[in-house]
């Protein structure tokens, strides 16, 4: 189980992390795709800190 959830919150991270490197390149749609991925990137982050601690527990 940890194994799955350590994947899930790396490709969110990253993939978050992605998304804002490319939000400058969608013409209109800068600020929506950049937010998007800022909490794409907070959510992948925030998995492993809080849900976690309370599923091992």
């Amino acid at each position: 189980m940890n194994v799955i959830a350590f994947v899930v919150s790396l490709g969110l991270f990253v993939g978050g992390i992605l998304i804002m490197g490319y939000s400058f390149d969608f013409e209109g749609f800068q600020l929506p795709s950049f937010f998007a991925g800022l909490l794409i990137t907070s959510a992948g982050v925030a998995l492993p800190i809080h849900v976690l601690k309370r599923i091992d527990g």
